[in-house]
């Protein structure tokens, strides 16, 4: 039996990378490899967390060993959970790397492992390697990282290329983010619609996850006030926490004069909660101005639905244009006529068979198999 150590966020810390981890663990398990994940005590001081909480309610997913060891600001722990990590004498170590923040704690923690045990393989799963909102110092961080690891999956082709140019002597193997198929089945729009709580409409957009100014909400927002769609009698749900401007979003609602037509729950959705919002949507949007991929397209098609995606990093990857949903540019005029066309044009149940069909190709043991196929390779060439 392969032993197996996910260093990543993981319950019961919050988000999209936790879920994700979780449900990879889950799948290498169930594949017969022993699996481990190590997680952060502390990921970042308070005072830079732009959410609420760093923690969820939820109820800590059944069958996983998850320890809560690293903390992203104190270099003792990193020697200590570095040491650690040695004694696990794990065959491969899979590690999360989306902030360069976490750069120092990684990359010295994976070398210190490295030195006590020669024959780890060290895969890097990169969400993001060059933040959306860039600091000084990130390269040189994300390079500290990215010398500490063997090879890497990048989940968009923008990832890919920057690891490639990062470190060109390294494997990079590209695979789509899989499916976000963990949080229960779908319900009738019906029945998700009494749920939420929602007016009568004509149709329902849906705005979903933490709000943060590069995905665009402002430029849904005007589109859903330009008159083609207001001629629409539309509802746009906004489900997620602001990550700041929040006030500066309530100001432009008052604004456009189109607060009848949202509905905002501006709070961080329990996973039970998160099926009642999809299957209430007719049309998932995500208005992004940057990107390289996103976990709501994963949900999207989970519960397929059909989607407004804009031309940034992997977006387009994973929308095909006209028939799972729309790929256009981050601007309202393009925003407002993709919401249009797909409500006067009855794009509804042609593009539901779209995305059914394609949603098997962002399967869980493509991930896992890469993750392997990775590991195998750098153990030949050792």
């Amino acid at each position: 039996m392969k032993k197996v150590v996910l260093i990543s966020p993981a319950h019961p810390l919050r988000g999209g990378i936790a879920a994700s981890t979780e449900r990879l663990a889950l799948q290498l398990q169930e594949e017969g490899a022993e699996v481990r994940i190590i997680s952060f005590t502390l990921q970042y001081p308070a005072f830079l967390f732009p959410g609420k909480t760093q923690y969820t309610d939820d109820p800590a997913p059944p069958d996983l060993h998850i320890e809560a060891r690293i903390n992203a600001i104190n270099p003792f722990n990193w020697i200590s959970t570095g040491r650690y990590l040695a004694s696990l004498n794990a065959d491969m170590v899979v590690v999360r790397f989306w902030l360069p923040f976490m750069a120092p704690a990684l990359g010295t923690l994976l070398r210190i492992a490295r030195r006590r045990q020669r024959h780890i393989r060290i895969i890097g799963l990169v969400d993001n390697l060059v933040p959306h909102e860039h600091r000084p110092g990130d390269t040189l961080l994300s390079r500290w990282f990215t010398g500490s690891v063997d090879a890497f999956i990048a989940m968009s082709h923008t990832v890919r290329d920057q690891l490639r140019q990062f470190e060109p002597q390294k494997r990079v193997a590209y695979v789509p983010h899989p499916l976000y198929d963990h949080y229960g089945t779908p319900v009738s729009q019906e029945e998700a619609i009494h749920h939420l709580g929602l007016p009568p409409a004509a149709g329902y957009l849906l705005f979903f996850g933490f709000i943060r100014a590069y995905k665009g909400l402002d430029i849904l927002l005007r589109a859903l006030a330009e008159p083609s769609v207001r001629a629409l009698n539309l509802h746009l749900i906004i489900a997620g926490e602001f990550y700041g401007n929040e006030q500066e979003h309530l100001n432009l609602i008052a604004e456009l004069g189109i607060n009848d037509s949202i509905t905002l729950h501006a709070q961080y959705i329990p996973s039970g909660n998160v099926r009642y919002y999809f299957s209430a949507a007719d049309l998932v949007v995500q208005p992004y101005r940057s990107a390289t991929q996103s976990g709501i397209s994963q949900l999207a098609y989970h519960f397929e639905k059909p989607m407004v995606v804009t031309n940034v990093g992997g977006l387009p990857e994973i929308v095909d244009h006209g028939h799972s949903g729309y790929v256009v540019p981050a601007e309202e005029q393009s925003i407002a006529g993709a919401i249009v066309d797909f409500f006067t044009e009855h794009r509804s149940t042609p593009f539901i068979a779209a995305v059914r069909e394609a949603k098997a190709r962002f399967s869980w043991s493509a991930m896992s198999k890469a993750l392997w196929d990775l590991y195998q390779q750098n153990n030949d060439k050792s």
